[in-house]
């Protein structure tokens, strides 16, 4: 038996923790618009009990929930990405960090990205078969060229790549062109942790920040990462963007009706919002940097957000704030720039 489905996923997950299954449920329904251009068909047990749980929840969702193991999850993600047009052991790669994600509690960033990762290599936007390389390197550095390929393929080869040189050498700094949306960044300072040694990640992003005193969305939100292992398996993880939250939890929060807090977004005349459509419509409004507005520290978001695009776009020579692509709005590759240590 097998299910077709021709609309976007677009789940609210929770970990059980009576194990490593996830509840879906709260805000989980099938937007109703195709997205594929085509139907794909998927034939895991997952895929069944996913379709059946998504189908029973209205647009606000139901407070019912089925639990679906991790395993089940990772795999429906795989073949959905695979049907898109992405190699096997990409499709793996995307699937892992996707659940990670909503295991980790990055809702935002889990199975709620799955649409637009299917879209992207649907269209061409993102090569699903893309294999990065190493354009240039010293004993401690090295510039990858992404190859415009799966954001999460290109960002794990450079963590490991940055891993195998602070080993030998004591530090590994590695930066990337044209790479794509990667996920979380948490994942990838993670890689490090296993391995005894601190990780960062930092990436910029579509311009989708309001910077203090201005009313046109001009940085990303420009994630950053850190982590170092500690005594006793305990670790210390900083996974944030510089935005006072990402876009993700503002569209969250729409598919549910409801209203965000002041501080989260401005409108078309930079001005507080309470309306994410507001928000998440780039041509009228957009985020605010951590910190909301000027009067609660909004600059110093907008400050660290100036630092990531340093880091990533400037150093690299690569695309950096407005000259990177439009959010959903611009068809063509992203060209995301990422550094790894």
């Amino acid at each position: 038996m097998h299910a077709v489905i021709r609309a976007s996923v677009s789940l609210a997950l929770s970990v059980s923790p009576r194990g490593r299954c996830i509840a879906i449920g709260t805000c989980l329904h099938l937007m109703q618009r195709a997205v594929y251009g085509s139907c794909i068909t998927v034939t895991p047990k997952c895929a069944e009990r996913a379709i059946a749980t998504m189908t029973s929840a209205g647009p606000t969702g139901t407070d019912d929930h089925g639990l679906v193991s991790v395993g089940e999850v990772r795999s429906f993600v795989q073949r959905c990405v695979v049907a898109a047009g992405a190699a096997e052991k990409h499709a793996e790669s995307l699937a892992a960090v996707l659940v990670a994600a909503d295991e980790r509690g990055h809702f935002s960033h889990g199975l709620n990205r799955l649409g637009m990762y299917v879209m992207e290599v649907r269209e061409g936007n993102c090569d699903g078969h893309a294999t990065p390389s190493v354009v240039r390197e010293t004993p401690a550095t090295a510039f990858v060229d992404g190859e415009n390929g799966i954001g999460t393929v290109v960002s794990t080869y450079c963590m490991e790549i940055a891993i195998k040189k602070a080993k030998e050498v004591g530090v590994g700094w590695v930066t990337c062109k044209d790479s794509n949306h990667f996920g979380i960044a948490g994942f990838y300072s993670l890689l490090a942790i296993k391995e005894g040694l601190i990780g960062m990640a930092f990436t910029n992003t579509s311009p989708l920040v309001v910077p203090t005193r201005a009313k046109k969305s001009v940085l990303g939100t420009n994630a950053m990462a850190f982590a170092t292992p500690a005594k006793s398996g305990d670790s210390f993880v900083l996974d944030m963007a510089t935005s006072t939250v990402s876009i993700g939890k503002v569209e969250m929060e729409q598919r549910k009706g409801l209203s965000i807090p002041i501080g989260w977004g401005v409108d078309k005349d930079g001005m507080p919002t309470t309306n994410p459509g507001d928000v998440i419509d780039g041509s009228t409004g957009g985020l605010c940097p951590l910190g909301g507005g000027e009067r609660t520290g909004g600059y110093k978001g907008y400050g660290l957000s100036m630092m990531v695009e340093a880091l990533c776009g400037v150093m690299t020579g690569g695309p950096y704030a407005h000259h990177i692509r439009k959010w959903t709005a611009d068809k063509s590759p992203a060209h995301v720039v990422s550094l790894f240590n």
